[in-house]
């Protein structure tokens, strides 16, 4: 797994092809070193998931987002209508750029 450290969050990005072992190293991350930094978890390698794949996120998206800090997916080929409205997920890694930046701006704001 990469990680890079940017100003306003932690980038995670897949070296492996199992998703199973990229979200337990990923939780691992998040839940120990990371828990008080946006989160962007790029799924770009994996192609297409379903809608199984993505919810595997929910609880660590969950507890992230409880904690007051974002949490985005890109993930370009997914149908994300069924998917859970909790579950932050994007195409591209500018828009989860994006996505950080407005939910930061409205948590300064109280909202």
């Amino acid at each position: 797994m990469k990680i890079n450290r940017h100003p306003t969050f932690i980038y995670f990005k897949a070296e492996t092809s199992s998703l199973e072992h990229f979200i337990l190293e990923v939780s691992k991350s998040v839940l120990g070193t990371y828990e008080k930094q946006n989160v962007i978890v790029n799924l770009l390698t994996f192609g297409t998931l379903s809608e199984n794949d993505l919810v595997q996120f929910l609880e660590l998206s969950s507890q992230h987002r409880a904690n007051k800090n974002s949490f985005v997916l890109v993930s370009r080929d997914c149908v994300i209508d069924h998917v859970s409205d909790e579950l932050i997920i994007v195409p591209t890694l500018q828009e989860a750029e994006d996505i950080i930046e407005m939910e930061t701006i409205e948590r300064d704001l109280g909202f």
